[in-house]
């Protein structure tokens, strides 16, 4: 075996590859041919600009809440890779995780692999060898060349479409679009909870003579007038459904369309109406509206691109803060960072400015510049790391007050651990990650 621990191996995949990203099918397939892998149980594929979290962590806390068993890959993680592979809602441990690699590392040969794939691919070695009762699946960047698209999902989940990796995917939604039906499959089922659907996914599923559900035309979520919801689809209805434990209104957005795909499923892994409600109510998901109780309060957004900053707006606003929002912001070099400032400044009193570590991250003055061009509230000084703006925002805050985290993965996550030692926890280490959003 060629490393003993974890972080051995992460930190050698990091450099394997010449390219960080670099999308395509060939290498990887031919790896998972070589593995003699077969996945046998249903399968369904997330693609989608944001919401594929949450829509995967729905899914998984349903099923799992129905007695049924669920694996689960996701990307990327927040303080530990074993976050992004889970078996019955628990992360896979550093042992299985490696053995995997081991067996990856073997059938490769001389194929080079990028950090991303390795991690596919273990994802699928583990689900093939653990035959759990259905395996979700979150692409990582895109769809028609993501490395998880090298297996035919049973039915298909296409989230929310906005711009974002721009470089790669395309300048408009349409492009993304297109590129994100890639996991669409001939005849398969699909489902689509962006209530706007970019004419390349619809062009691309009649094409391939996909059946496919889009939210608000051929499903809906309706609120109820003393709480709750219910969902609708084909004359299927479910009532009295509660809320999702994830913070957001754009939450029932995502909830419906997990409820579709569980739905075009049934007759493989029929439910209960009991088992989503279960479901729904204790679904977990770190970073996501995430908020720390005490004074000041805190708040976790893994919000990185126009659109999720939009949203994290609208629900920022109907949280009501009693004081003022202090911002700690960071991004990585690739995203709008004038349209992600504009979109939320009207809810921030004081900006606190931080740099990112690593080659995509970007140092704390560039940010500070982007927020004094697009932002009108007070500006604290740039700080090189968020462990250190957040320090600032903690000393600056007042007990009303809220601190909202914001901007990239990475940004929660260095906040997350900065938090762990101010409280004198035992500090979790962050592998390198080089497809962080």
């Amino acid at each position: 075996m060629r490393f003993d621990t974890l972080a051995g191996w992460l930190e050698w995949q990091s450099s394997l590859h010449p390219a960080a990203i670099d999308l395509g099918l060939e290498r990887v397939a031919e790896v998972w041919r070589r593995l003699g892998g077969r996945i046998v149980c249903p399968l369904v594929t997330v693609a989608g600009t944001n919401g594929k979290g949450s829509s995967v962590a729905m899914l998984d806390a349903i099923w799992q809440a129905a007695g049924y068993r669920v694996g689960s890959f996701s990307s990327p993680h927040l303080m530990r890779y074993n976050e992004r592979i889970r078996l019955d809602g628990e992360p896979l441990s550093d042992a299985a995780i490696i053995e995997a690699f081991a067996r990856i590392d073997r059938a490769r040969g001389d194929l080079s692999l990028t950090y991303f794939e390795f991690g596919a691919l273990a994802a699928l070695d583990c689900f093939a060898r653990a035959r759990p009762d259905v395996v979700v699946l979150e692409t990582g960047l895109g769809g028609r060349l993501d490395a998880v698209n090298i297996v035919d999902a049973d039915v298909a989940l296409i989230t929310a479409i906005g711009l974002d990796h721009t470089e790669w995917l395309g300048e408009d939604r349409d492009r993304i679009a297109r590129e994100k039906a890639g996991i669409l499959r001939a005849g398969r089922a699909a489902v689509c909870s962006d209530p706007q659907p970019p004419a390349g996914l619809l062009e691309q599923a009649a094409r391939l003579d996909v059946p496919l559900r889009v939210y608000r035309r051929d499903f809906d979520a309706t609120p109820n007038p003393g709480g709750g919801w219910r969902w609708s689809m084909e004359g299927r209805r479910r009532e009295a459904l509660p809320l999702p434990a994830l913070r957001g209104d754009y939450q029932l957005q995502n909830a419906a369309g997990a409820l579709a795909v569980t739905e075009l499923l049934g007759g493989r892994l029929p439910l209960e109406t009991a088992a989503i409600r279960e479901g729904l109510a204790s679904v977990s998901l770190p970073g996501r509206f995430e908020v720390r109780p005490g004074r000041p309060t805190l708040i976790l957004d893994v919000a990185h691109n126009t659109q999720a900053v939009a949203a994290l707006r609208d629900t920022l606003r109907r949280y009501r803060c009693r004081g003022r929002v202090l911002a700690v912001f960071s991004a990585l070099r690739d995203k709008r960072l004038g349209e992600m400032i504009a979109r939320i400044d009207d809810r921030i009193h004081q900006w606190h400015p931080a740099g990112l570590e690593g080659p995509r991250g970007l140092d704390g003055k560039t940010v500070a510049a982007a927020v004094a061009r697009h932002a009108h509230g007070r500006r604290a000084p740039p700080r090189e790391r968020v462990s250190e703006a957040l320090g600032d925002a903690l000393a600056e805050a007042r007990d009303d007050d809220c601190i909202l985290v914001f901007g990239s993965f990475l940004s929660v996550a260095a906040a997350c651990r900065a938090l762990e030692d101010h409280d004198g926890q035992a500090r979790r280490t962050m592998t390198p990650e080089h497809d962080g959003r």
